[in-house]
């Protein structure tokens, strides 16, 4: 004769939906957190190059600046970070717009992170900055600006 446990059927199925949320919760924090630290190097990414392409095929340098800016703001925004991220230009000389003139540019942004509860603020930092440096060259066959 077989004996069986009474008040412990369906134990296996508790134990499992919590251990199972215990583990999901971190690990879907972790994919969210990712996404947007891949979303911010992304963003980085293409507001340096785009913003170096937009400067140096600019007709003039009154124009150059405001078009590089023009194209960072729209890789940002096209992430999701709007106004959050910044753009640095420099040249390697006068006039930035000379044939073979180099110009650097390095796009920066902090990814917030989300749902940082306020007694981890200590230990974990609430923000990641992510930054990207693109050299564009001016062509070599320009005509002078």
């Amino acid at each position: 004769m077989r004996l069986r446990r009474v008040g412990e059927s369906g134990t296996a199925v508790v134990e499992f939906v919590f251990l199972a949320v215990l583990l999901m919760v971190p690990l879907i924090y972790l994919v969210m957190m990712l996404g947007r630290l891949q979303a911010g190097s992304y963003a980085v990414s293409a507001a340096s190059r785009e913003a170096g392409r937009a400067f140096v095929t600019a007709q003039s340098e009154g124009e150059a600046a405001p078009r590089a800016d023009a194209a960072a703001r729209i890789a940002f925004q096209d992430q999701g970070f709007g106004d959050l991220g910044t753009l640095a230009m420099a040249c390697d000389g006068s006039p930035c717009l000379r044939p073979e003139g180099r110009i650097t540019m390095e796009a920066s942004v902090s990814v917030p992170l989300p749902l940082v509860p306020s007694f981890a603020r200590k230990v974990v930092p609430l923000e990641v900055p992510v930054s990207a440096t693109h050299v564009a060259v001016v062509d070599r066959f320009r005509g002078a600006p």
